[in-house]
């Protein structure tokens, strides 16, 4: 299994997870071009994708979604309510309706020979959602986009072998910056963004054993640095005695360009 970071940051997302030679991605929110480009990196192309999950209707998550689609009829997965939002809020011209597959939280499906389960999630989104990815025993996710979290997602991530989570900003950068206080209130509120002190605290929860990987993403261009989230949450991170005890990888995805590929 394979977590490929094509793009994570609040301008744009979307996540490869696969083997080397077929897998999904996880939200199309950056040009075709780019996806393309990213996947030849790794001697793939859009004719191996079996399917993309979408997780909200946000345009960081869905922009390139409909060029994809009118040249690539991939299936797409996302809940009832996601769907309609993105076509009425994308343009849908020249797509067929039958490539939109309905799923619901807490459902798992099995695309070829993976299984996908999708998570509610807390977010200013219609019926937002984020995804683990197992197979073989072995398990993906890719949460951002919460304001907040619960048991029910400290579960689904807790088995984790690899893993993407949100740290949007650090708090201080956020309430001293030139955003809206109205636009603060929303990324600091429930349905916003992980800070990157959140992220850590989350993290300490789904600690263990066989987690290989932490990458950091969603990443605000305005209120973060990669360097400052690093920091931040590797020293939280630091004061946990079972931190001290594993080999876990911990890196930032990065906003506008691929990461390095991480191979569980």
């Amino acid at each position: 299994m394979q977590l490929y970071s094509i793009a994570s940051g609040s301008s744009g997302n979307c996540n490869y997870i696969g083997e080397e030679n077929k897998g999904i991605l996880i939200d199309v929110g950056i040009s075709m071009k780019k996806v393309k480009a990213a996947l030849e990196e790794q001697n793939l192309s859009l004719n191996q994708i079996d399917a993309i999950f979408i997780t909200h209707e946000h345009t960081d998550h869905i922009s390139g979604l409909g060029p994809v689609l009118r040249k690539f009829p991939i299936p797409v997965y996302a809940t009832a309510d996601t769907i309609q939002a993105i076509w009425e809020k994308t343009n849908m011209n020249n797509i067929s309706p039958d490539l939109f597959h309905s799923i619901s939280s807490d459902e798992e499906l099995e695309i070829e020979d993976m299984i996908v389960r999708p998570f509610s999630i807390s977010h200013d989104a219609v019926d937002p959602v984020c995804y683990t990815v197992e197979k073989a025993g072995k398990r993906i996710g890719v949460a951002t986009d919460m304001g907040t979290y619960n048991d029910v997602i400290i579960e689904h991530l807790a088995q984790c072998d690899s893993l993407l989570i949100e740290a949007n900003h650090d708090i201080n950068m956020l309430q001293v910056g030139p955003y809206p206080y109205s636009l603060k209130m929303r990324i600091l509120g429930d349905k916003g963004h992980l800070s990157n002190d959140a992220s850590a605290r989350l993290i300490k929860e789904i600690l263990h054993s066989d987690l290989q990987h932490i990458s950091l993403g969603h990443l605000s261009k305005e209120n973060n640095f990669p360097d400052l989230a690093y920091q931040t949450v590797r020293y939280e991170l630091e004061q946990s005695e079972t931190w001290n005890k594993l080999d876990t990888d911990l890196m930032v995805a990065n906003r506008d360009m691929p990461s390095r590929l991480l191979k569980i």
